[in-house]
């Protein structure tokens, strides 16, 4: 088969791999020291000539063809490096859960801990409880694999976590004191934002302290990497409320089961977990408007689809919707914790809006709205399999980058392999779903939802 000219030209486009900040950039006279894997029963390393991974191992941030003029991008791949920049003994690692409760953070904990204790040898591993404030707030909790065997079966963070707090210098100062010379951040957006400044201070005073980001978000709406952890665990769930609300719609006339599932700024747990149960008529996300009233609104389609089928189940993501539910002044101001615009409840307004455009155009008719909001039961839950495994394979990515010396990254997975990711790129990267692509076709496709698009 001919292949065009163009095509050739742009499969040869150069490719750059990211630059990943080293301690040795910045703290003088570090020694190098054979990696204690070596040594360890479990690991056939002289057997295996590619058991450690070096400079020239990257991962494609784009594998499809790229017609873009853009350069294409590569990162290191995370794993093992043949040596290490720490002695184990001399480690004082810090882990700390920042932010929203999310499936698998205990089982991230669990795993930084086992695997910093029997693959490295690391005795001496504390929990930072509270999140950011609790670096200057609170004395530290020793962990150990005895004390964590069995977080990965319970949901939330046991090390407790919250929202703003974040005083840079009281939380550096901290580390100092602390002697911790790791530290591990587990967060989202927000968190990640917050560890790039933790680094650059930490650069600035040319300290000895490696800081790995692991970023964590329910929405999915971290950057760069393929999803985030505990992303599968709450389409589960969400499935769930999904097919209850099926049920009640099915089993009433003229019901309309309506389901608000977490997504503030991009909706995917919203659109997998449609395309998931089959069972939704109209899927709702923030990266596309709608509108209630008139030709081609979501009143006309409901009210088609009553008559077609005698019920109707409606998702909607809480980021939706926002610009036209109506606010009062005080509520244009009101922030969260971590300076985030509170959002109004989208799925009590829509349930008013419903009852309220049925009584007006069908006054003689039955009709019942039933709204299930799972928010706090999806994020409350421990982690099932699949994100169970991601979570040991994203801490161990970890832990092998920092002792290698690595410092101010990501570890996270990238087309399928793990990899190393500058926490500056992850921090400004976000991960809105793309509205034209496949992915939203199939789900126009799956429900035949209106495109909300005014003529």
């Amino acid at each position: 088969m001919a292949v065009s000219e163009s095509n050739i030209s742009n499969l040869f486009k150069p490719i750059y791999v990211k630059e990943l900040h080293h301690l040795t950039h910045y703290v003088p006279n570090l020694e190098a020291r054979p990696n204690p894997l070596e040594h360890n029963t479990y690991f056939q390393t002289h057997q295996l000539d590619t058991f450690y991974y070096t400079e020239s191992d990257v991962v494609l941030r784009h594998i499809a063809n790229d017609h873009s003029p853009s350069p294409r991008f590569a990162y290191h791949r995370a794993g093992p490096r043949r040596d290490i920049y720490f002695e184990p003994s001399h480690v004082r690692a810090a882990i700390v859960t920042c932010g929203g409760l999310c499936p698998g953070l205990n089982t991230v904990m669990r795993e930084l801990v086992v695997g910093l204790w029997h693959l490295y040898g690391v005795r001496h591993i504390f929990g930072v409880t509270g999140g950011y404030r609790g670096f200057y707030s609170s004395e530290p909790l020793p962990l150990n694999p005895k004390l964590v065997h069995h977080w990965h079966t319970m949901g939330g963070t046991l090390l407790q976590t919250s929202r703003g707090g974040f005083d840079l210098h009281n939380i550096v100062d901290a580390i100092h004191n602390h002697s911790f010379n790791q530290v591990y951040i587990i967060g989202g957006d927000g968190t990640m934002r917050g560890a790039v400044a933790v680094f650059d201070e930490i650069q600035r005073r040319k300290l000895n302290v490696a800081v790995v980001g692991i970023p964590k978000t329910v929405d999915n709406d971290v950057g760069i990497i393929d999803k985030s952890f505990g992303f599968q665990t709450a389409i589960e769930m969400a499935q769930q409320a999904i097919s209850a609300a099926h049920v009640e719609a099915e089993s009433a006339v003229n019901g309309i089961g309506l389901v608000k599932l977490m997504g503030r700024s991009t909706g995917h747990i919203a659109l997998h977990a449609t395309l998931s149960s089959r069972d939704v008529d109209c899927c709702l996300i923030p990266e596309i408007d709608f509108y209630l009233e008139g030709k081609g609104g979501l009143f006309e389609f409901l009210d088609q689809r009553l008559k077609e089928n005698g019920h109707a189940v409606l998702v909607v993501a809480e980021g939706a919707g926002q610009d036209i539910i109506p606010r009062t002044d005080s509520q244009k101001e009101e922030r969260d914790e971590s300076g985030n615009l509170v959002f109004l409840d989208v799925g009590v307004w829509l349930k008013s809006e419903l009852k309220k455009w049925w009584a007006r155009d069908h006054p003689d008719e039955l009709f019942t709205v039933k709204y299930i909001d799972p928010t706090y039961m999806i994020r409350a839950v421990h982690a099932n399999a699949t994100d169970n495994l991601y979570c040991t394979l994203l801490a161990h990515s970890a832990i092998h980058g920092i002792m290698a010396g690595y410092t101010g990254f990501v570890a996270g997975p990238i087309n399928g392999n793990y990899a190393y990711i500058p926490l500056e790129d992850v921090a400004r990267a976000n991960n809105p779903v793309n509205t034209k692509d496949h992915t939203w076709s199939w789900v126009r496709s799956v429900t035949n939802q209106p495109d909300f698009l005014r003529s």
